[in-house]
């Protein structure tokens, strides 16, 4: 490494944690020991830290206190949301309409729905990643159950039309979960304006802590109470209200309702913030670095998202090279970067698999300066021409 500060630039991997944050994570890891289930004192005490958390989370998006249930993480979140409704409402219907490029957290769920007996639609996507809303009123059948679509692409960045999609549900009478752990406190979200049944979302991508997560869960109307709407999938004690057992994580989620309470303050700022450095990223490369372009949509797109593609290499060899230089990135989704296989995302975009091998994500961050970004297009042309130069798919002239 050349550089004695290492430059993060995978934020949509984890976010490093915010200092503040910690401090109250620790202030209740001393004071909050309790179990928030107990009736003596100190439970009590770890119960109230536990309500303010729900209260201060469910006001960011506009949802009630309880409608939020804490999890361990997203992909728990996802998992409660897609087999929880499954097998509740198993008479309702057995269809259900999801798209071609949603995490894995949510595409894997619906596959093992599939080996038993559910029908998937797994809607396509244009060039830019997103969904036609005429396809997706078109799949709608008597037997459509759950609409499942992401509010922003954990790869590319694209930001799908919730509030349209949301519509088109509440006028069908389906269930809508959107996974919306990139989207959540990067952009604003209104569960009742975007008419959102389920929503997932995870404290870590947000500068809170790892191990938390959340699932709104509607609670009105027919669906008044959880147990009418969705089964548990894991069995144990009456936490979270019978639908979650185990012991409440309240300093983690007293951080989670923290990184909430930063982000709701900072996000408008940061955001501006973000998408001039994310604007120059992209001018510069796209003009001054040949055979590159730009996955996801131009402007439709997370503030901290770059997706790009570099043409005859590979992206891992520019993921190590970059690392070498004190920079962090990725070539997608760090759920599945063990894998040799091309980015289903980028394969259905309509990207070749020998181009979709090229791609790098970009991420900022709240820690990202522009002075970060100034050193990061200073070291990669090089990587690039070292890396084509000894390509055997570059391009013979």
């Amino acid at each position: 490494m050349s550089k004695s500060k290492y430059i993060y630039l995978d934020n949509a991997a984890t976010t490093p944690i915010d200092p503040r944050v910690i401090d109250e994570i620790n202030k209740h890891f001393l004071e909050t020991y309790g179990n928030s289930s107990s009736l003596h004192s100190i439970g009590q005490k770890a119960g109230q830290v536990l309500l303010k958390s729900r209260e201060i989370i469910a006001s960011f998006i506009n949802a009630n206190r309880d409608d939020i249930l804490f999890t361990s993480s997203g992909t728990e979140a996802d998992n409660l949301a897609i087999f929880g409704v499954a097998s509740k409402n198993k008479e309702r219907g057995n269809h259900i309409i999801t798209s071609s490029i949603e995490h894995h957290a949510v595409e894997n769920p619906y596959k093992e729905l599939e080996k038993n007996g559910f029908e998937l639609t797994f809607l396509p996507v244009d060039k830019y990643g997103l969904i036609d809303l005429k396809d997706l009123e078109d799949a709608i059948t008597s037997k459509t159950l759950l609409i499942s679509i992401m509010f922003a692409n954990n790869e590319i960045g694209t930001i799908e039309p919730i509030k349209e999609i949301g519509i088109i549900a509440k006028k069908y009478n389906v269930i809508f979960h959107t996974d919306a752990v990139q989207a959540f406190g990067k952009v604003q979200i209104d569960v009742n304006d975007m008419n959102i049944d389920l929503l997932s979302a995870s404290a870590h991508k947000l500068y809170g802590p790892k191990g938390v997560g959340l699932l709104y869960i509607r609670n009105k109307g027919i669906r008044e109470g959880w147990g009418k709407f969705i089964d548990p999938i894991m069995y144990g004690g009456g936490h979270e209200r019978n639908m979650r057992p185990s012991t409440v994580n309240v300093p983690g989620i007293a951080g989670f309702a923290k990184a909430v309470e930063i982000a709701k303050e900072e996000m408008e700022g940061e955001s501006k913030r973000q998408i001039k450095l994310r604007d120059k990223i992209i001018k510069w490369v796209t003009e001054n670095i040949e055979d590159t372009y730009l996955n996801g949509h131009p402007t439709q797109r997370l503030p901290n998202n770059v997706n790009l593609i570099f043409k005859y290499i590979e992206g891992e060899s520019i993921v190590l090279d970059l690392d070498m230089e004190g920079i962090a990135t990725s070539t997608g989704s760090a759920c599945s970067s063990d894998s040799l296989e091309p980015s289903h995302v980028l394969l259905a975009i309509g990207i070749k698999t020998e181009d979709a091998h090229g791609s790098l994500r970009i991420s900022l961050g709240r820690f990202t300066s522009e002075g970060d970004i100034d050193y990061f297009l200073k070291k990669l042309p090089p990587i690039i021409e070292r890396l084509r130069k000894i390509s055997p798919l570059k391009k013979k002239n």
